[in-house]
Parts: C-alpha cells; structure tokens; sequence
C-alpha cells in the first residue's frame, strides 16, 4: 500500500527530536500548499527537470510526481538525518537524486524548467551570513544587505537558475516584504521581471505549527506573457481555490485582485500597502511621526542578567544605589499608560530589576569587585560589551519622557515616563521634537498617541508574524504617519489637552473616546 505523505511526515516527528528540527529550521509545509505550489510549476508544458532547494522529506516532489512521474528531480539537502530518511521514500526512483549538500555553495551552473522550494528560516545571526552573502554578491554581481534572512538568499539563487520559461514557487515568510533588508529582494524581483504572483496567508493560526511568522508564497516566472503583478491574501484553507483559479487562468485572471504594473511596485515601500487597505487613507493632513518625534531603540547592555539589579542583588553585591541607574527592564512591569515616581518606587518595593550598574566612575572596591567578578564570567567578551571602551560603560540614552512597545497584539502601547527614568529594549524610545514653529506640548503629543485614530494609522507599518503579532522597529515609527497636530485650533488643542488631564486623574478610558471623536470630526475623509 502506498504511504501517504501525512504519515511519512507524523513518523519522522515522533522520531526526532523538537530540538533537532528547530536547530536545522524544519517547518513542513501542509500538503494541499505542496499541492498548489507543485500546480504552479505542472502548468509549465515545458517542465521536465526541477530543483528541490531545501529537500527535507520531499513533499514537493511527492506532490509533483502524483501528477507527472516522468520529471528529473534534484534535491538538496544539509541535515543527514532527514535526508536519510527522505531517501528511503524514493528509493527506486532513479530519477530523483537528493545530496546531502548545502545548496547556498553548490549547483549555481544548472538551470531549471521548475525550482520549488520552502528554505530554512534563519535570521542573519544564525548562519554565516558573511560569507554567505559575499557568495550572493559575487555570483549575482549585487548588493545585499548584512541582516538578510537566509530564505530570501535561497529566492534569489532560484531565480538565478531558472531557465527560460521555467517557473518557480516558493512559500516564504511575508516579513521580507515589510522589512528594510527585503528591500534589495523586491527590487531584484522588479529588476528580473519574474514576479507574478504574491499570494499572503492571513490565518488565524499559523501555517507551521511551530513557526512565529506569516507565510506568503511567491510564484515567479521566466516568461513574456505578463508584466504584472497580482496580490491576494487567504484567510483560511477554504479559500485555497482563489490560488488554484489564479494559477489555471495564468496568465489572465477573472478573480478580481490588486493587480499592479511591474513598474508600479516601489521596492523600497512596504508592500502591505499592496495587499491590505490602509487605515492612513481614511484620514486627511498626514504627516510623517519623525516631524513631532524622533524614535531609537532603548539601551542594549549586551547581558542584562549581569547589569541588571533589584534591591535584593544590590545588598548580595554590596552595590550603593549610587551606582545604579534607575531603568525599566521589563515590559511587563508597567502596568498603565502613565508611569511616575510612586510606581518607580512600588517596583523597587517589590524587589523588581529596575536598576543597570552604572560604574564608570566607580572607585568603590565593591563596584570593583563586581566589575572583576564580570571579566572572570567572560561579560567583558560578549558581542556588545567587547566593543565598548570600558566594557561595562552604558549606551548613552537619556531617559525618553514616551516609550512605546516593540511587540504588539492590540496595537501600540505608549507610555508617558513621568518618573523620568531609562529603559532597556523592551521599549523604544520617543523624543519629542524641538520645533521653534510648533507649539505641540509633550503631553498634547501623547494624548494623540493614546488614542486609536494614531494607533491605527501606524498600523500601516507594522511588520507582522504569527497570530497576530506585530513588531515595530524604531523606523517603523519614524516614517509611519500621524495626523498633523499643527493643524488643530487652539480649542481643539485646549480640548485635547484637558480630556488627556482628566484621563490621567481618574484613567478612564471616556477621555481617551473623546480625544478620539475630536480627531476624527476634523480630519477622518
């Protein structure tokens, strides 16, 4: 009896470990997205050779070769324990050869009718992307940017190997699309003219069981018949068959989509805006944050269990608070909207880390000591604190009077920081401008960002993952857009100012609404 893919899958799971499949990324796609992906590359009459960039246990091939059992397929793969296992399931099949070779190095001298592929997810600190990326550039004669993601790395090889008329599928991670290292990957899809379609999975649950991320599939083509580009999103495996239309019909189409001129596609935008409405267009007089605002990352110490302190690990080491900085360690500590001294000091009571050492000036033998005992723990080697001079000295960051999340699910957090104290990564910092033009007060400021009129513009730039996580880097922010403040009258500003005084005294949320409908009487379209 033939051995269904589902059970080769669940058995290989049971035999390995967790930890395994995680260290070598092994995410397996669903079988019905093998399916329509392997569709994508059967339309092509010319198919007869493909390319397995990333083999694991095949479900590319198994779902090619139900269809077209006459295709020479090469695969290849770097982890011994599933390629062995994968071999086991072709055995017989002369035609499919799979290596047990890093792809990224190997075969750049071979063309393909079809490369199907689901790479490995590895962020740029977990492989070595130095030499890898200096691989890419040489080959491809082009420019990448250091924080590539391997995945985009494998899309652009498999471009490289198309041949003509050859088509290729590949199910991605969407981040690349909304990411500043995806911005040299899109333009070479632009530059190339091989993107045809972009289809984005919005799924309440993730694709991958295991996986923290959206997925997407790209399918590209080496071909004459089209220059656009079509965007779709998928909300459930329901609605599959908008895929199967799309690629039946290529390469016309009669499902209505966002259809766009390759020319059109700006590869330094986020492409959200090409697949999801956005909320900025509901609004009018929009100006970038960066005009109010400047916002940076929080301070990085390179080994917060070390530099970190409670009252409790300052008494153990002997540390006067005199050389400790008070600071916000974690997100999970501030509990509303408006931080000030009395919950600084209810933290510190609570025995929280709300401290970093701060000894540059030390001459106290107890800081001495501590700083010694670090060293001994190799804390003067690690990536960060190596490339400071003294090691143990802070990243300059004055306290920002707003912080704001880095991961959401509800949308942005801001925080006013009254108590006037740092804050390590778990938030970014915001700073407001100093504009002798403006009379745009902190707290006017920041009553606007309470409200879910700024929240939902911001959105715009998000970047996201998996159920419903999204994460803003500090140029999200800066470049997102925000209504323009300077626009209001001055009752309007007056109004907002005292919804946002009576917010703080009693933290009910009917000041927030009120801030919000003022703004969306004068500028909601």
């Amino acid at each position: 009896m033939k051995i269904k893919y589902e059970d080769i899958e669940s058995n290989y799971s049971r035999k390995v470990s967790h930890e395994h499949r995680k260290k070598y990324a092994q995410f397996f796609t669903p079988y019905p997205i093998a399916e329509l992906m392997a569709a994508w590359l059967l339309k092509n009459e010319h198919l007869k050779t493909v390319l397995e960039p990333a083999f694991g246990l095949g479900v590319f091939s198994h779902a090619l070769l139900a269809k077209k059992n006459d295709l020479v397929i090469k695969g290849f793969e770097i982890d011994e324990l599933i390629s062995s296992e994968a071999s086991q399931h072709f055995d017989g099949l002369t035609k499919v050869q799979i290596l047990l070779q890093d792809y990224m190095y190997n075969d750049w001298e071979n063309k393909y009718d079809g490369i199907i592929c689901n790479p490995p997810y590895f962020k740029f600190h977990d492989y070595d992307n130095r030499s890898m990326i200096a691989e890419m550039e040489r080959k491809l004669s082009c420019k990448l940017n250091g924080f590539t993601n391997l995945y985009t790395l494998f899309l652009l090889k498999s471009l490289y190997q198309l041949q003509p008329d050859g088509r290729c599928a590949y199910l991605v991670p969407s981040e690349f699309m909304n990411s500043d290292y995806g911005k040299l990957v899109k333009s070479h899809l632009i530059k190339t003219k091989t993107l045809r379609h972009v289809i984005v999975f919005d799924f309440e649950k993730n694709i991958f069981d295991d996986a923290m991320t959206t997925a997407c599939i790209i399918l590209c083509a080496k071909d004459n018949y089209s220059d656009s580009v079509r965007f779709t999103n998928i909300s459930s495996f329901e609605e599959l068959w908008k895929v199967e239309k799309l690629i039946a019909d290529y390469p016309k189409t009669s499902i209505p989509l966002k259809t766009y001129k390759m020319d059109e596609l700006d590869s330094e935008a986020k492409w959200k805006k090409y697949y999801q409405d956005q909320n900025g267009k509901k609004f009018k007089s929009l100006v970038p944050f960066s005009k109010y605002a400047k916002v940076v990352r929080g301070i990085a110490t390179g080994a917060n269990d070390y530099f970190t302190f409670n009252l409790s690990k300052a008494k153990e080491f002997h540390i006067d608070e005199q050389y400790l900085l008070p600071c916000i360690c974690k997100c999970t500590d501030i509990k509303g909207q408006v931080f000030n001294m009395d919950d600084f000091e209810l933290l510190k009571a609570l025995d929280k880390k709300v401290f970093l050492l701060n000894a540059t000036q030390a001459i106290d033998p107890n800081v001495r000591c501590y700083l010694t005992k670090g060293e001994s723990e190799g804390i003067d080697k690690k990536y960060l604190t190596a490339s400071r001079n003294p090691w143990f000295a802070l990243e300059k960051r004055p306290p920002a009077p707003i912080w704001v999340s880095v991961f959401n699910r509800k949308g942005l957090r801001f925080i006013r920081n009254y108590a006037n104290v740092a804050n390590l990564t778990t938030f970014h910092c915001v700073y407001p401008q100093n504009n002798l033009f403006s009379d745009i007060s902190i707290d006017l400021l920041f009553a606007y960002l309470l409200t879910d009129t700024a929240r939902m513009i911001f959105e715009d730039n998000a970047r996201e993952y998996g159920n419903g996580l999204r994460k803003f880097e500090p140029n999200d922010l800066n470049k997102g857009m925000m209504i323009d403040l300077a626009l209001l009258t001055s009752e309007q500003k007056t109004a907002m100012e005292n919804y946002y005084t009576e917010y703080v005294k009693t933290n009910e949320l009917r000041w927030v609404e009120k801030m919000n409908e003022l703004l969306n009487d004068a500028f909601a379209c």
